[in-house]
């Protein structure tokens, strides 16, 4: 697991390909979601509830996302889990992608426990995610691919999580 920001950015840069834009060379649909299944049973099992989980997303880097429901959390905001076609990325959200400026945000608004996002993390680590922090995601991306036109100002999220 990427420790810091700089680890973080270099793994990123290491992923990002300009060939391949919506999956890597090395993409195993088959083993991405045998994992993912993994991750949904195994938040349902920490959180003792039943998550949404939509997956295969069409003309996305995002392979899928997994939802912990408002009520299963301390705080009463659901928790968002956004994984990537990309080198097993995985981002952890509070509420939904954007709505805080990362889980420190979140954390310190009262709408994010603690407790509830190492849960998230340590599952997400065990089965072999790499945990990106959102506020990277959300800075101006910087590597060799061409995204979209349409994009004002492309983002780390674009890259490994956006529509194309």
């Amino acid at each position: 697991m990427a420790e810091n920001e700089a680890d973080q950015l270099a793994l990123l840069r290491e992923l990002d390909d300009p060939e391949w834009l919506e999956w890597p060379q090395c993409y195993d649909r088959g083993e991405i979601a045998a994992r993912f299944a993994v991750l949904v049973t195994r938040l349902e099992g920490d959180f003792a509830t039943s998550c949404t989980a939509e997956q295969d997303t069409q003309d996305s880097s995002e392979y899928g996302r997994v939802v912990v429901p408002a009520d299963a959390t301390v705080c009463g905001t659901r928790i968002v889990v956004c994984v990537s076609k990309f080198g097993s990325l995985a981002l952890v959200c509070a509420d939904n992608p954007g709505a805080f400026l990362g889980t420190d945000e979140a954390q310190a608004e009262g709408e994010l426990d603690g407790a509830d996002l190492a849960k998230v993390n340590r599952a997400l680590v065990e089965l072999g995610y790499e945990v990106v922090a959102e506020e990277l995601m959300e800075s101006d991306y910087a590597g060799p691919s061409r995204l979209r036109d349409h994009l004002q100002r492309p983002t780390w999220w674009h890259r490994f999580f956006g529509i194309f």
